[in-house]
């Protein structure tokens, strides 16, 4: 796959309840994305927030983690395969190093702004 072919109406990222509170854990899915690397970006902004959201100060990374499966929201991007960012590949890195604002700006990359 490539941004040659994204799918109809644009590439979409599926955001996942952690704690078990929606339904399937899907809380809601947002399309429209123009190319795999904005949707990519969105994904990753939008877990590196979730996870910002858990930390309390003094927490350890696995503190971190613990906090962020126990009450976060997960990020994919549907359809894209091994082109699509994966949260696992990153989380240590998220959970042992604060995040600034602008890798969390989501925002940013919605496409529905």
């Amino acid at each position: 796959m490539s941004d040659l072919f994204a799918p109809e109406g644009g590439w979409r990222v599926r955001i996942l309840d952690l704690s078990g509170g929606a339904e399937d854990n899907v809380v809601e899915e947002i399309g429209g994305f123009p190319t795999i690397m904005q949707a990519n970006a969105f994904a990753r902004a939008y877990v590196r927030d979730s996870v910002e959201r858990c930390r309390s100060p003094g927490m350890s990374p696995n503190e971190v983690l613990e906090s962020w499966f126990a009450y976060g929201e997960d990020a994919l991007v549907l359809d894209a395969d091994e082109q699509g960012w994966r949260s696992s590949n990153e989380l240590a890195d998220f959970a042992a190093r604060p995040a600034p604002e602008d890798e969390r700006d989501w925002r940013a990359f919605d496409p529905r702004k």
